[in-house]
């Protein structure tokens, strides 16, 4: 079936969307719902059968849905409308959230609804309730929901009135009242936008990354300690760290990059390398041993991964290796990881040089990792990966995905070539050809399709992966297996760092010369410059033409 996805942006949902729709064989175009003229011309060119809106911000001109079959993706259950629907569902105790489709008409959010299910909310941030519950039951919908067009059977919607615009007023933070944990909410149904905007020494700004703080006491907002980029705020009753702000009028960052010398004298309040979590505070790195493996944690802000970041992650890669057997890479919360900090670049006065520094750091690690001989290392795609990130997985020995989960194996929609050793990963696993093929077309692809072409070893369900993932892991190890690898390594070992050399060698000029397309290409993300045109590799005709 011809399937057209009209969207506000390619985001985590568009592309679960997208991949799942390729893996059933059906015939995809994208669409940036950018103006009616626009829409109309990509829409006539594609001749759709049907067009799906997985994520979308603006208003449908007529013309669309009164000529094209339209459907609609609404984060929440029958009869809730409009936007802020994820803020309202975090404010209220409520139990269960929900996603239904339904198809677009003249009344906002009011169209028959033609597949709709539920959830249970979790105590968590909005990004990451929509990154996980709303993405999941999205996919979960598309066999109801093609079943019901087919059969004409929907049911009507709700309407309710819809909601009032969820203002900052309503997110604001009293620091004079406020306890922690409603302080922690209010910046959880704020996160990753808008935030909530206050003002810290002085910077007006909007806060993000809340996390309690059992053991520091002081006066209420009073700077109480730096850690890794956060900074730890007094509250009313407790504490609690902010581990990101965004100066308005900028984008986001490390609180400590935005606040800079006004934190001089704030202490920085340390912790071990690899965290026990015996208390509640702020933590990046953290590891769980079970049987004979080891769990590695590195939930770092968005899946990015500064250069500082790189380095204690190779640091506890390198203690982990003499502790267990099998050492797991589990990434985030969110994320497992998206490779080199682009916001911190674009921030830096010496951009070609941190920018250096940042992907050197990048290489060491996976390099701890490629050369760990003498245990089984094994990634674990439990949540999505982009760029370097999806190459910091492949340095393992083995890759185990969740299904669902969407990986973005390539670099060039940034201006990069990239390195992470993924001239010698990849091919390794999918061959010259399909490794190619992979980073020119700059398309997102399934957990499912990656272990077809055998990027991927594994793919458990969603409902028991963390327990197959560990019967997985604790068998991998063989003494059998480490050997043989010893021996391939001590082999292959120039081999393997001359893939690195060269990948660096044309990586050099990318972040060194000023009219690197790289410079301009960060920009635009960092600063989220609004897409003028739907990126032509997203295109159906478009895809076609450069393939031909």
């Amino acid at each position: 079936m011809k399937i057209f996805l009209l969207v506000t942006t390619f985001n985590s949902q568009t592309q679960a969307i997208y991949t799942k729709l390729k893996d059933l064989n059906h015939t995809v175009s994208v669409c940036f719902a950018i103006n009616e003229k626009q829409m109309l011309q990509e829409i006539e060119a594609f001749n759709p059968k049907l067009i799906l809106c997985p994520f979308l911000k603006s208003y449908l001109p007529a013309s669309v849905y009164e000529n094209y079959p339209t459907y609609i993706f609404h984060p929440a259950p029958r009869g809730d409308r409009g936007a802020y629907s994820l803020e309202y569902a975090l404010q209220e105790p409520t139990k269960r959230w929900g996603v239904v489709v339904l198809r677009a008409n003249s009344e906002y959010d009011g169209g028959d609804i033609y597949a709709e299910t539920s959830f249970e909310v979790r105590k968590t941030y909005k990004a990451s309730l929509y990154r996980q519950e709303i993405v999941s039951a999205s996919l979960e919908l598309l066999d109801e929901l093609f079943e019901n067009i087919e059969n004409n059977r929907a049911t009507p919607q709700i309407l309710n009135p819809i909601h009032e615009p969820f203002t900052q007023a309503k997110r604001a933070i009293d620091w004079q009242r406020d306890t922690t944990q409603i302080i922690i909410d209010k910046i959880y149904l704020s996160d990753s936008l808008p935030g909530v905007l206050d003002e810290i020494l002085g910077v007006e700004c909007y806060l993000f990354g809340a996390w309690e703080e059992e053991r520091l006491r002081g006066e209420p907002k009073e700077i109480l300690a730096k850690r890794d980029g956060a900074i730890c705020l007094a509250t009313v009753d407790g504490a609690v760290w902010i581990s990101h702000l965004k100066e308005v009028g900028r984008f986001k960052l490390p609180a400590t990059y935005v606040l800079k010398e006004r934190l001089k004298g704030v202490k920085e309040h340390r912790l071990p390398l690899l965290f026990d979590k015996s208390y509640k505070t702020f933590y990046e790195t953290s590891v769980e041993f079970r049987d004979n493996v080891a769990y590695l944690c590195f939930n770092f802000h968005n899946g990015a991964m500064s250069t500082a970041q790189c380095i204690r992650l190779k640091y506890a890669v390198e203690y982990l290796k003499e502790r267990c057997e099998v050492l797991v890479l589990v990434g985030g919360m969110d994320f497992f990881s998206n490779g080199i900090h682009l916001n911190i670049l674009e921030d830096s006065q010496k951009q070609g040089e941190d920018g250096w520094a940042n992907i050197n750091a990048m290489n060491d690690l996976i390099r701890s990792i490629i050369f760990a001989d003498e245990i089984v290392t094994v990634a674990s795609f439990a949540r999505n990966a982009g760029a370097g990130g999806v190459f910091l997985g492949l340095a393992c020995d083995y890759v185990v995905a969740k299904e669902g989960v969407v990986l973005n194996p390539h670099y060039k929609t940034l201006g990069l070539t990239g390195s992470e050793y993924h001239t010698y990963t990849l091919p390794k696993r999918v061959g010259q050809e399909m490794s190619q093929k992979l980073l020119d077309e700059c398309l997102p692809i399934s957990a499912s399709y990656a272990k077809k072409i055998g990027m991927v070893d594994e793919v458990f369900e969603a409902s028991d992966y963390y327990e197959k993932l560990h019967s997985f892991a604790k068998n991998t190890f063989d003494d059998d297996f480490v050997w043989e690898k010893q021996d391939y390594l001590e082999e292959h070992s120039q081999e393997i760092e001359l893939c690195k050399e060269r990948e660096i060698e044309v990586m050099y000029p990318e972040f060194w010369e000023k009219d690197s397309a790289f410079h301009e290409l960060r920009g635009e993300f960092v600063w989220k410059v609004c897409s003028t045109e739907t990126p032509k590799r997203l295109i159906y005709h478009a895809i076609l033409s450069s393939s031909a």
